[in-house]
C-alpha cells in the first residue's frame, strides 16, 4: 500500500458552493473559486494513484493535517473522494466501504496523506473458514 501526500489545506465542499442564476429563473449551485483551486492543485500533485481506476471495493486510510482546529474532518473526506474520482484513482466513491481517518494539526504545512487498499472479496471469502 503506497502513501500519497497532497500539500495544501483541503477544502470542505459543503462550505464552498454558491447559488447562481440558471435557465428560466431557476438557481443552480456551482463550486466557488476556492474549491476549484484546491481541485486543480490536487490534480497537479496526485501522481501515485493517478489513473489507477480502482473499480473494486476499497478501504481508504487518511491523515488530514489541518492548519487550524476549526476545520472539520468529515467534510474533508468528501472532497478527497471526489478528487480521487477526478484523477481516475477510483472509478466511483460508492466503492469505498471503510475509511480510517485521523485529524492532525500543522499550522505551517497543511496536507493530506492517504493510501487506498483494494479488497478482493473472493480471496477473503475463501481464506476465512466457514466453521
Amino acid at each position: 500500500m503506497e502513501v500519497e501526500v497532497i500539500h495544501g489545506q483541503i477544502i470542505a465542499k459543503a462550505n464552498h458552493y454558491q447559488a447562481v442564476p440558471g435557465k428560466f429563473g431557476k438557481k443552480r449551485i456551482i463550486k466557488d473559486g476556492v474549491i476549484r483551486a484546491y481541485e486543480r492543485s490536487f490534480i497537479e500533485q496526485c501522481k501515485v494513484y493517478r489513473n489507477r481506476r480502482i473499480a473494486t471495493r476499497f478501504r481508504l486510510f487518511v491523515r488530514v493535517f489541518h492548519s487550524s482546529a476549526k476545520f472539520d474532518l468529515d467534510n474533508s473526506l468528501k472532497t478527497l473522494l471526489d478528487c480521487l474520482q477526478m484523477v481516475d484513482a477510483i472509478t466511483d466513491d460508492k466503492l469505498c466501504f471503510q475509511i480510517e481517518a485521523e485529524k492532525k494539526l500543522d499550522k505551517y504545512r497543511p496536507r493530506i496523506e492517504f493510501a487506498i487498499l483494494e479488497v478482493n472479496e473472493q480471496k477473503q471469502l475463501f481464506n476465512n473458514p466457514m466453521i
